[in-house]
């Protein structure tokens, strides 16, 4: 099967009758049977594929079919299709269906997307290796034996596998970016506000946002552009008119490279290597490079933990055993209720994290942890959009390190969560940004060089993603 970078050319092959939306999902389903072994899906939703794909190819033939015909779209199992099983990955919600469909996914669907399945992730999104899943681990399909990253790791694998041409995951603190970095994939995290979070099951609500992985710039601008907007559901979105077409370069641009991400003791010689592979091409094609110090580098995990685990703690809340979800059949009254069907249905890494974060919201510590971390948040985000006064982006690698070992940090939550160093960031400013393919290390595992852009600068930081995806590759 041809592998496509973009969707403009899917649409050319059909219309030149090379392929067809028909050939295309089968094709795909195909693929996902063969590898089957790397777990990237929980259900996969054949029959209902096939059926829409001979739809779209009528609608293609009769001239009046949507900006994606032809283009096939994985999402993450935390993400509502009416009538279809949505979990998170959860035994919490292990048979749970939709009442409804999530609005970044219908609107893909209006526009004649046709989504195949639903992809494994860390259980309520809450990883970064992709091995908290309760259906079992997703495995990189570059090296087996490797992670893919998390959250969105099956997401991340069905791209890089060709399982689908893009899928759909969710960032709350890099979970789109760094499975697309430990992929050789394109994600995006668009600006907060810029997609709307109804249908997404909420992890942390003011981080949380969907997004894009593909395998270009070009395409993640075209699927987030068709996503963006207010839907009268979602109070946190923005009401502006998003313009997300990618266009040259009018000048020169200035960017700027965070000090002391480049002297951290764990950074991969490999990464490094690249990183600066990299910056030497960007400048060499005309663009000044500078470097900037960032004073609260240390502080953004910690900062991170403490207010993500805290939502975590509220609105994971919900999950009781009385309305809905999984009930243990041990219990025998309200207490025993909540306790046993949490204490069965959560996995450990969601167990922790809810303790921690109603800790950090407990009367006694409350102005220690959780108030204290809303400064810090505070601080960081007047320190980004200062920084964005001298400089049209913020680069670095997306992640200190290639991908790593299957169970190498799975005994250490403080080795995972510093996986995430260097993609929080954007997360706790609300910033865009986006992680495109760096190469590969020397065993042959790829790396990401991630691009932060100004607040609501989406359009522009997509442009210089594009023009940089051809100067660093």
């Amino acid at each position: 099967m041809k592998s496509y970078n973009r969707i403009a050319d899917i649409q050319s092959d059909i219309h030149a009758k090379k392929t067809s939306c028909a050939e295309l999902v089968n094709n795909y389903l195909a693929k996902i049977t063969d590898q089957e072994k790397l777990n990237a899906f929980l259900d996969v939703w054949s029959e209902e594929a096939k059926e829409r794909a001979v739809l779209i190819d009528s609608k293609i033939q009769k001239g009046n079919a949507g900006k994606l015909a032809g283009v096939v779209i994985a999402i993450k199992s935390n993400m509502c299709l009416k009538g279809k099983r949505v979990n998170a990955s959860s035994k919490i919600l292990d048979n749970f269906e939709s009442l409804y469909t999530a609005t970044a996914v219908q609107r893909l669907i209006d526009e004649d997307a046709i989504i195949i399945g639903s992809t494994n992730c860390d259980e309520m999104a809450m990883g970064a290796s992709n091995e908290n899943s309760a259906y079992g681990p997703v495995l990189n399909g570059a090296n087996n034996d490797y992670v893919p990253g998390g959250s969105s790791g099956g997401s991340a694998v069905a791209v890089q596998a060709n399982m689908c041409h893009a899928s759909l995951g969710s960032d709350t603190g890099g979970s789109i970016r760094q499975p697309a970095a430990f992929t050789g994939c394109v994600g995006y995290k668009p600006s907060y506000g810029n997609i709307s979070r109804w249908g997404l099951m909420a992890y942390a609500s003011s981080f949380d946002q969907i997004g894009p992985i593909t395998r270009s710039s070009e395409d993640a601008a075209l699927l987030t552009q068709i996503m963006s907007g207010a839907d009268g559901q979602d109070a946190t979105v923005s009401n502006r008119e998003w313009d997300l077409g990618i266009s040259d370069l009018d000048s020169p641009k200035t960017f700027s490279i965070i000090k002391e991400a480049m002297e951290l003791d764990g950074l991969d010689t490999d990464v490094q290597s690249a990183f600066k592979k990299s910056i030497a091409a960007i400048k060499a094609a005309g663009h000044k490079v500078n470097e900037i110090s960032f004073p609260y580098l240390d502080y953004v995990v910690p900062t991170y933990y403490v207010l993500t685990t805290a939502e975590a703690s509220t609105n994971l809340s919900r999950y009781s055993g009385l309305t809905y979800g999984h009930r243990s059949e041990k219990a025998h009254d309200l207490e025993s209720t909540f306790t046993l069907s949490r204490s069965e249905g959560f996995g450990k890494e969601v167990q922790r994290r809810i303790i921690l974060g109603t800790f950090v919201l407990s009367n006694d510590y409350y102005d220690a942890y959780y108030k204290k971390g809303q400064q810090v948040r505070r601080l960081i985000k007047d320190w980004t959009d200062k920084a964005f006064e001298s400089c049209d982006a913020i680069l670095s690698p997306t992640s200190a390190t290639p991908a790593f070992k299957l169970g190498e940090k799975a005994a250490n939550p403080i080795a995972m969560y510093l996986a995430d160093l260097l993609t929080v960031h954007a997360n706790l400013s609300g910033n865009p940004a986006i992680s495109i393919p760096m190469g590969e290390s020397t065993n042959k595992l790829p790396m990401g060089f991630q691009i932060m852009g100004d607040m609501n600068k989406d359009k522009e930081m997509l442009s210089m993603a594009h023009q940089l995806e051809g100067i660093i590759q």
